[in-house]
């Protein structure tokens, strides 16, 4: 059975065709940022989620061979991220083993929403086929006084899209030829200031072309010292709306894979900057009624199809059941009675995240130790009430 790994997720791979069938399907969705890269975090959190699924799988529904398949697949997946160095430079990875289907595919994300392990009789891609249209495209302007590239930053990769050069003055102090006129000295300064206003408002009329032609992307400003946020002032309104962050990089240094790494890190901060405000919203939303908090509360409205977005605790784990016939879940199996066959899962929050893609609900997975207190495990912002 070969290792299948590819370099982005492939929209048309049988992986994402796969009907539920008898056989068992590990599915295992890995962060593998620095902080998790450190003296291989990565791999001891894995090791205690694999501990716990095996202690669980008696209660699990599977019969003794299915059980020792389930083992297999565990322990290929953990020899496959046992080597770091194994370990593609995106910041997720995703890995569908089962030997039974003759199966172990490898997936490198650029993103993951939190870690999960899970078995099921059909592999969980909702999160594989959601991230690359969840990512979208990014513009990284990269620039100095007399030059500037625009980067077109996907989920995988980064290249150059436009080229923006300004003719200059040598830069440097002014030199007086010994006359010690003052208004040539401020006509100097004043033609350098002058040359640097053409320069980035070029940079900003460059950038707003290339939005206006493909709307929808993140912005992101990245130069020397206080020259990184030198062009803000200039961007167009419409372009402003969408900076999410300013960044240093020298443009000496901006190789695709930088560019890439840096527009990557300043995506994130941005995201764990938006959580105080999905928190403050959940905050208003209890008292009006257009929001829930609570893994049982959370489970129905997410059930009705009631749920906007979905706020998970980045380490809340509840077990839980599911329906057979409905795909609704619940923390105690007698909510579920009226749907026929319901079966014990490890972490039904896990689920719910599977379950709120399927939907295309919104998810954000809570890290900010302040902002994840308010939520009880998971809760959601409404649609409707």
């Amino acid at each position: 059975m070969a290792t299948r790994t590819a370099k982005a997720p492939a929209q048309g791979t049988d992986l994402l065709r796969m009907k539920p069938g008898k056989h068992p399907v590990v599915t295992c969705y890995l962060k593998i940022e620095p902080r998790d890269r450190d003296r291989k975090k990565y791999l001891v959190k894995l090791r205690n989620r694999v501990r716990d699924l095996e202690h669980a799988l008696d209660t699990m529904g599977w019969d003794k061979s299915q059980q020792e398949d389930i083992r297999a697949d565990l322990a290929r997946v953990l020899d496959h991220l046992r080597d770091a160095a194994t370990l593609p430079s995106s910041q997720g990875i995703a890995i569908f083993a089962s030997r039974r289907n003759e199966l172990f595919e490898v997936q490198p994300l650029p993103l993951v929403h939190r870690s999960r392990l899970v078995v099921d009789r059909t592999p969980l891609v909702r999160e594989l086929a959601s991230n690359q249209e969840e990512f979208g495209k990014m513009f990284t302007v990269t620039s100095d006084r007399a030059s500037a590239l625009i980067w077109e930053v996907t989920a995988f990769d980064a290249k150059v899209v436009r080229k923006i050069e300004s003719e200059v003055t040598r830069g440097g102090r002014y030199h007086s030829d010994g006359g010690g006129d003052a208004n040539a000295e401020h006509a100097f300064h004043n033609r350098i200031q002058n040359e640097k206003r053409r320069h980035l408002e070029a940079v900003a009329r460059a950038l707003f072309e290339l939005e206006r032609s493909e709307p929808g992307h993140q912005i992101v400003l990245a130069g020397v010292g206080a020259d990184a946020g030198a062009l803000e002032p200039f961007l167009h309104n419409y372009v402003a709306d969408r900076l999410i962050g300013i960044a240093r990089l020298a443009p000496r240094d901006a190789t695709p894979g930088a560019v890439h790494s840096l527009s990557m890190e300043v995506r994130e901060a941005h995201a764990r900057a938006s959580e105080a405000g999905h928190v403050e919203e959940l905050a208003e939303g209890l008292g009006t009624g257009w929001a829930v908090n609570g893994v049982k509360e959370t489970l129905r409205a997410l059930a009705k199809g009631q749920v906007r977005t979905l706020l998970v605790k980045h380490d809340a784990s509840v077990p839980g059941f599911r329906s057979m016939a409905s795909g609704r879940l619940a923390i105690a199996a007698r909510e579920l009675r009226e749907d026929g066959e319901v079966v014990p899962t490890l972490d039904v929050i896990d689920d719910a995240i599977e379950e709120a893609l399927r939907q295309r609900v919104a998810l954000d997975v809570v890290y900010d130790a302040t902002s994840a207190d308010a939520i009880d495990g998971i809760a959601g912002l409404l649609r409707f009430k």
